[in-house]
């Protein structure tokens, strides 16, 4: 059985960091491209950030560009979003997924397997 449980989320104030994870069961993370994507109160899941397994190629969304880092680590079936300087407008659930579309200037939505999420709150 597949399965993504994301971790690390949490409230941090503006400037500030967090490292998300997300590990991986019932399969082995480099052979899928992996996304993390987030979603606010109100508005439509985006696509932050994704790692494609077959040449490494990732993909940042504009707002995150400079900020945001995927990475991965095989030995640990786990993949990793560090978030730096967060600004109050990252905040949103977090999800990480895999087997989807990945590419260097987008991400597809439609993915074969989805985390449960992690809140992310950027706040004073």
């Amino acid at each position: 059985q597949v399965q993504l449980v994301e971790s690390g989320g949490g409230l941090v104030q503006p400037g500030g960091s967090l490292r998300l994870s997300c590990a991986a069961s019932g399969f082995t993370l480099n052979t899928a491209n992996i996304g993390w994507f987030r979603q606010a109160p109100g508005k439509e899941r985006e696509g932050v950030s994704c790692s494609r397994t077959s040449d490494d190629t990732t993909y940042y969304v504009d707002s995150v560009k400079g900020r945001f880092t995927i990475s991965r680590d095989n030995a640990k079936n786990t993949v990793y979003l560090q978030m730096n300087n967060l600004k109050p407008e990252d905040t949103a659930v977090y999800y990480c997924a895999a087997n989807m579309v990945c590419r260097s200037d987008s991400v597809s939505r439609f993915a074969s397997f989805w985390g449960q999420g992690t809140q992310v709150t950027v706040s004073s």
